[in-house]
Formats: C-alpha cells, sequence, structure tokens
C-alpha cells in the first residue's frame, strides 16, 4: 500500500502524516510530495526519514492512494493525472466538491456511496464536515427542514501565515504579511474567503451546498454566516435546525451519544459544553448546548466544536481511505 501525501510541508499535510501515523494506516511506503524547492528535503514519520519528492516522480511510483492537501490549482492540474496512473485520489481543496461526478464523502454520513469507480474523491469545507457528522442522525430521525448556522473559525483555518499574524499582533508586531485584511487578534471578522454576488462568501456558499450534497437532500434550506475569530484548535457553530416531526430533548442526546464520531458535552450545571481548547488534536466531533428553540416549534439550538485541521481536514480524509481499503475499493 503506497500513500503519498501532497502538500506533505503545509499545515495540513503536515497534520495528515501525524494522523496516519498515530492511526497505524496500513501503508508500505510513504510518498512526501511539495513543491520543487523542498524536493530533496526529508521528513520524519514514524520514526524513519522520507525525502520529498516531486509531483512527477509521485506520480510515476503510482501510489495507490493520494491524500491531496495542495490547493485547488494543484489538484484541478494534477489529480487527473494520478487518476490516470491508477491512484485514487482523496482531494482536501475545494477544486471537485461540486462536481456532480465526483464523491463528497464524509465517511460517518455517506460513505456507502463510494465504489471502485471513484478514483477522485472530495474532501468536504472543514465546517461543513463537523456540522453534517452531528445533522446526520438527527435528519434521519426527524427530517431537516432547515438550517441556520453561524460559524467561529479558527485561525488555523487560513494558514500559517495567519497563526503568524495573530501571534505578532499579540506582540505588538504589525509590519508582517496580512493574511486579513483587518487585525484579528482582540477581533472578529464576518468574512471568510470571497464575497459572491448574492452577498454571502464563498464559505458561506460552501456550507450550503456542501450540505445538501452529502446529505444528500436538496430540499434542505440552508443558511450560513461564517466568522474568523482569533482562536487556535478550532472551528465552533451555534447551530439551529428546524426539522418536520417534533422531537424529544432525551432522545435527540442519546441519538447523538450513540453516533460514531461524536461526544456529548452538555452539563449546564457544571458549566460543561465543547470548546476549541478542548477539541484541540482529537478526531471527535464535540456537541453541547442541545435545547429547544422556544422561538419556533420543532426547531432545536445546538452547539458544535471540533479540531478544523484534523476532523475538518486531515483526519477526515485519512478516514476516507480507511473505508477504501477496509472495503478493498482500491
Amino acid at each position: 500500500m503506497k500513500v503519498a501525501v501532497v502538500g506533505a510541508t503545509g499545515l495540513v499535510g503536515t497534520v495528515m502524516l501525524k494522523v496516519l501515523e498515530e492511526r497505524n494506516f496500513p501503508l508500505t511506503e510513504l510518498i512526501p510530495v511539495a513543491s520543487e524547492k523542498s524536493v530533496g528535503k526529508l521528513i520524519t514519520f514514524k520514526g524513519k526519514q522520507f525525502p520529498i519528492v516531486s509531483m512527477d516522480t509521485a506520480i510515476g511510483m503510482r501510489p495507490d492512494i493520494a491524500l491531496f492537501s495542495a490547493g485547488g490549482g494543484t489538484s484541478l492540474e494534477h489529480a487527473p493525472r494520478f487518476k490516470e496512473a491508477g491512484t485514487t485520489v482523496i482531494d482536501n481543496s475545494s477544486a471537485w466538491r461540486m462536481d456532480p461526478a465526483i464523491p463528497l464523502v464524509v465517511p460517518e454520513v455517506n460513505a456507502h456511496i463510494l465504489s471502485l469507480d471513484n478514483k477522485i474523491i472530495a474532501n468536504p469545507n472543514c465546517s461543513t464536515i463537523q456540522m453534517v457528522v452531528a445533522l446526520k442522525p438527527l435528519h434521519d430521525k426527524y427530517r431537516i427542514k432547515r438550517v441556520v448556522v453561524s460559524t467561529y473559525q479558527s485561525v488555523t483555518g487560513t494558514g500559517v501565515k495567519a497563526v503568524d499574524q495573530m501571534m505578532n499582533e499579540r506582540k505588538g508586531i504589525y509590519d508582517g504579511e496580512m493574511a486579513y485584511p483587518y487585525q484579528i487578534d482582540l477581533n472578529v471578522i464576518p468574512q471568510i474567503d470571497v464575497f459572491t454576488e448574492n452577498g454571502y462568501t464563498k464559505e458561506e456558499m460552501k456550507m450550503i451546498n456542501e450540505t445538501r450534497k452529502i446529505m444528500g437532500d436538496d430540499n434542505i434550506r440552508l443558511t450560513a454566516t461564517t466568522v474568523r475569530i482569533p482562536v487556535m484548535g478550532g472551528h465552533s457553530e451555534s447551530v439551529n435546525i428546524e426539522f418536520e416531526n417534533d422531537f424529544d430533548l432525551a432522545e435527540v442526546t442519546s441519538l447523538l451519544e450513540q453516533t460514531e464520531g461524536i461526544i456529548v458535552v452538555d452539563d449546564i450545571a457544571n458549566l460543561k459544553y465543547p470548546m476549541p481548547k478542548d477539541a484541540h488534536e482529537k478526531d471527535e466531533v464535540f456537541v453541547g448546548r442541545i435545547r429547544r428553540d422556544e422561538s419556533m416549534p420543532n426547531t432545536l439550538n445546538m452547539w458544535i466544536v471540533a479540531d478544523n485541521l484534523r476532523k475538518g481536514a486531515a483526519t477526515n480524509a485519512v478516514q476516507i481511505a480507511e473505508y477504501l481499503v477496509r472495503k478493498e475499493l482500491v
């Protein structure tokens, strides 16, 4: 089992390597891939050193699986080349997500759609992943009509430059390269990605469109506001869900507790609820503040938190790869 990690030196690529090691993924050969300036440098994996290779070299080595986290342009150009070499690509960019021919997968939700024919598989947006993990068991039981979500997203979702900007600002340094158009420390920026013609950002439209595709239901109405906040460790979401059918709060909590990949943290008497610092370096989705919306019938409020670099990116990709191996689809 040869596995290539494309973008191995980036923020998500580094976590992909860590997750592969932690989960003891059954690979026999690791092929780290990065830009030409990084070729020849060594990375350490399971105590051994591996040289970074070029894209062409990696394709020539014909890996079984390629985990991509190198940006949309790179994916559009090179994923088809890996596919032609017989490799199954799991891509973390937005390049392929809304292509009707490409499966968009969160294993706990819709891994069953995968087949041997799928040689390019899209990994969803980080904020979408954690939300649909929590929505799926509730949709199956009560049928979702409408979702209103507001996000509180970590600077790590933007990358190293954003982390550096925030940490520099905390030191009173404002002359570095800016990831955001405004100061992020001690601030909140209600814009993630660029604005589209309808006044929503691309991040907001990703959540809307990707949720419907993953859940397999175009009738779900969804609106989103995505916000960048000065934290690290994970993304948080306030989610309001209107169902077709009424629900029992105890049953909702029980359904979530029984769902793979979810940890319910909801003990307000002892001030226990999910926070980014608690989700940091964890693979699960944490759900709390579960309560009825008293202003609307059949409507629920939840607070959902997950590590955006892990379940929101690297871990989800590795879990897709694990499913492919387990089902002998590679």
